[in-house]
């Protein structure tokens, strides 16, 4: 740091962090406690209170990550502060990863808040369990406004505000792959003329994988797919749905084994546009049970000629599962 920043550096107001200028965040975002309702209450009041005394003139914009529709903990807790509460989901389909409609609305709200005035002040928030796209919410943040350009690297530097063990905590696959792609796609606003694109159709025809992982410990696995998103033919509906899953008594269910073939190609067909998220399953040899081998998000209009091929290093996968995919790895959607 400078002398001249050293010099008028002012030190957040307790129980805040400061992530950039003028943006803030609650540190209870940082921890897996529960608080009872009136300690709640009264730790947000003490901290907004100090924050309108450290920015005495400031207009203060909060956005929360939340679970549900029903008014939340924080919406309550700032009842009687006359601040401006703006509230978004805490994941998508099980992504901690927003839709890249809310991510503009979000990413536009902060700006025009920064630059409307010059003592406007952001201050961030999310409930239990939120901290992972709280996380990837702040490092699109510095992504979008240029004040850093690495995406992996802005992300980590977010993450490691906290201890690494909360990321674990809340986020059973390591969702670092596909938040990273999101932030490309953010980083895409300083180049492209029309950012975000418009959402763009295909039809998903097969997943291509190069040298399948090892799920069970013998060298193979019997991979079924499904996959989300909202309903291409129904544009007014954002909800999301499961639009595909591979039918359990089909001649695309088999076990394949590393030894036996490198590619394995695998028939989906299915319509899709926007935000989806695809996941690759294991099953069982009795058909029924199942586990997770990999997860990908991603969204249509920033796919180029047709193809969206993932690496080893750029699908979401269970923190203990690395071991069972081989360094070439490599899953390409037609």
């Amino acid at each position: 740091m400078t002398l001249l920043k050293k010099l008028c550096y002012k030190k957040p107001p307790d129980g805040l962090l400061e992530i950039s200028e003028r943006v803030y965040v609650f540190d209870c975002c940082f921890t897996t406690d529960a608080w009872d309702e009136e300690n709640y209450k009264c730790y947000v009041g003490d901290i907004v209170n100090n924050l309108k005394d450290h920015y005495p003139h400031a207009s203060i914009l909060v956005f929360n990550f939340r679970e549900g529709d029903t008014k939340s903990q924080l919406a309550s807790a700032l009842s009687s502060h006359d601040m401006t509460i703006v509230e978004y989901p805490r994941h998508y389909e099980g992504c901690p990863l927003l839709t890249m409609e809310a991510i503009h609305h979000y990413l536009r709200s902060c700006e025009s808040w920064l630059s409307f005035g010059a003592q406007n002040v952001l201050l961030m928030h999310c409930e239990r369990g939120g901290w992972p796209v709280l996380a990837f919410m702040l490092a699109a943040l510095l992504i979008y406004g240029k004040i850093y350009s690495d995406e992996a690297k802005t992300l980590d530097m977010v993450y490691k505000q906290s201890s690494s063990e909360l990321l674990h905590w809340f986020s059973a696959l390591n969702p670092r792959p596909s938040q990273v792609r999101y932030l490309q796609y953010v980083s895409r606003r300083n180049v492209a003329t029309e950012w975000p694109p418009l959402d763009r159709a295909l039809s998903l025809d097969c997943v291509m994988m190069t040298l399948i992982p090892d799920v069970d410990g013998n060298g193979g696995c019997c991979p079924v797919f499904s996959i989300y998103g909202q309903d291409p033919y129904m544009p007014g509906d954002k909800t999301t749905k499961l639009l595909y899953t591979t039918p359990k008594r089909s001649k695309n269910v088999r076990y394949y084994k590393q030894a036996d073939c490198e590619i394995v190609i695998i028939d989906i067909a299915c319509h899709i546009q926007g935000d989806i998220v695809l996941e690759c399953i294991n099953l069982h040899d009795d058909w029924e049970h199942e586990n997770l081998i990999y997860r990908a998000m991603f969204n249509t209009s920033f796919i180029r000629s047709n193809i969206l091929i993932l690496n080893r290093y750029e699908i979401d996968v269970l923190w203990d599962a690395k071991y069972q995919f081989p360094d070439d790895f490599k899953a390409e959607l037609l």
